[in-house]
């Protein structure tokens, strides 16, 4: 027997190094290469992920950046995350290596919630550019004053009718009037009411959408794919919200197909591609397809301009001294005879400041949406892996001194007195030291939508403004004005303000009468879109 125990001995040590071996790889899940920009301290296994709080993650990621610099890292499991903090790195990376920085993150949870079929969440394949290249051309400057510019001023007047008579219901007035603007644009139809598919077709659609895409919504599957054998009340609400903007949008499909089978066609997106007079590049897209890529146009064309929009009219509740600048050119330039319009944008320039505030102090998509490296690179002597995610977190940099912006928690418009056009024309700016803001993301996957939003923005506020006092609702037990809470958003990788306690005032007869008489025009321009 004695023989035998050399072996076993030999035996036991390779198991034992093996364990030992296996043990240190484990160890090693989740640390942070020494070539990585810096981060907080991690964990095995983990990496950073037990440092990631349920809600809020915006602002974390403003404390992190402030103390590991413009460009940190965190560990995910054995995934990489770069955080852009930093607007030179933003620039040099998202702006001027587009090419490499165009990816998406591969993701378990998107994937379920979208279905794979939002253009928004594509990496860039031939169908994402066929899409893309559709919705910048039908959304670009001259697009949407040839076509759009006059259903954008006449659903400005129907929201200013709607306030008039029923002041209370602002917040869905708002919501209805960018989701029937998007509507008409893309399916060709509106929604007058709230009521009507049109205007709430969208809503509908995102229902539990945005609050199934925030990060920490979910368990970590993308870095442990063990857990998608552990499904539960995250997998039904991402399956499920799925389902609904399926439907929806399969919904919308069909009442355009009815219209269209009447022989009553509509100078809207889905009739130029189903004709076939343009976008050829779409001809062999599937209809489910077709169905959510308009779908997404939609939802970046009426949800996210109604919460940017929100957000204004909440803030200058509270800061009337700001609604005076911008009557002060209003009542200059348009006094009580008419109604604000876009080609009085650069006589009119506080209402461009007050869209720049509100994107600023607390933008619609905090993070953005996720990007992917596709090759190794390096910034500044740090190396961005290849695959790593990489995030832009506009409202941390915009709430952060160290990224230009003075006393940044303050709402304050004049912050952007210096910078008198809309957002895109920073946006595409090499001089990356003057971008007013980062709401609409950077590089090559900045929203498409930039023009619509900035536009549609700026008839509203300035109609709004010129024909309305806002102000903070009265408490009628205390007789003081009702406390509004500009930290009551609904999270999720989109956010928007909760209803918020406020009167619209008309500020004189006159002004009511404009609204009148401009209204009966409105509705006879806009029967061409009613069902």
């Amino acid at each position: 027997m004695a023989p035998t125990l050399p072996s076993l001995s030999v035996t036991g040590f390779a198991i034992a190094a093996l364990v030992i071996a296996l043990i240190y790889r484990l160890s090693q899940i989740g640390s942070r290469d020494k070539r990585l920009p810096p981060g907080p301290p991690t964990i095995p296994i983990l990496g950073n992920l037990h440092l990631v709080p349920k809600t809020g993650l915006g602002k974390k990621l403003k404390e992190w950046g402030e103390t590991y610099g413009g460009v940190f890292s965190l560990k995910f499991g054995g995934g990489t995350v770069i955080i852009l903090f930093d607007r030179k790195a933003v620039h040099h990376l998202l702006d001027k290596k587009g090419v490499i920085y165009s990816e998406r993150p591969e993701s378990y949870v998107p994937n379920l919630v979208t279905g794979g079929d939002s253009f928004a969440f594509m990496n860039s394949t031939p169908l994402w550019r066929a899409e893309r290249k559709v919705a910048v051309h039908n959304l670009s400057p001259k697009m949407l004053e040839d076509k759009v510019g006059h259903i954008q001023d006449a659903e400005s007047v129907v929201l200013l009718a709607d306030i008039l008579n029923n002041p209370d219901g602002y917040y869905n007035h708002i919501r209805r009037t960018t989701s029937s603007v998007a509507s008409a644009v893309v399916w060709g139809h509106r929604g007058p009411t709230m009521k009507s598919f049109w205007a709430h077709a969208v809503y509908d659609a995102m229902d539990n959408y945005s609050a199934a895409l925030e990060p920490s919504a979910n368990p970590p599957v993308d870095e442990f794919p063990f857990l998608k054998w552990f499904p539960g009340t995250w997998t039904k609400r991402a399956i499920g919200s799925y389902k609904c903007m399926d439907d929806t949008w399969n919904e919308a499909r069909r009442r355009v197909d009815a219209r269209r089978a009447k022989g009553i066609k509509r100078d809207a997106i889905i009739d130029s591609i189903l004709d076939g007079e343009k976008h050829s590049d779409l001809s062999n897209v599937t209809p489910k397809q077709m169905n959510h890529f308009l779908g997404v146009v939609v939802e970046g064309g009426a949800d996210t301009t109604a919460s940017a929009t929100l957000t204004s009219m909440m803030y200058l509740a509270l800061h009337p001294e700001f609604q005076d600048k911008a009557r002060k050119q209003l009542d200059a330039v348009c006094g009580t005879s008419r109604l604000p319009a876009i080609t009085d944008f650069e006589a009119i320039p506080y209402i461009n400041c007050i869209i720049k505030e509100a994107m600023r102090i607390h933008p619609v998509l905090p993070l953005g949406v996720p990007h992917r490296v596709n090759q190794d690179d390096w910034f500044d002597g740090m190396l961005i892996p290849k695959d790593a995610t990489v995030i832009l977190p506009s409202w941390a940099m915009h709430l952060s001194e160290t990224q230009g912006y003075k006393d940044p928690e303050a709402y304050n418009p004049d912050r952007f007195l210096d910078f008198p056009r809309m957002a895109d024309s920073y946006a595409g700016s090499p001089d990356w030291q003057k971008r007013d803001h980062y709401g609409y993301g950077a590089g090559r996957r900045i929203c498409p939508g930039i023009h619509l939003a900035e536009r549609t923005q700026w008839r509203l506020n300035a109609r709004l403004l010129w024909a309305f006092d806002i102000l903070p609702k009265i408490d009628p037990q205390t007789g003081k004005p009702m406390p509004i809470d500009v930290n009551n958003y609904h999270e999720g990788i989109a956010h928007g303000p909760a209803e918020f306690p406020v009167v619209f005032k008309p500020r004189s007869q006159a002004h009511i009468d404009v609204i009148r008489r401009e209204m009966a025009d409105a509705e006879q321009f806009l029967k061409a879109w009613n069902d």
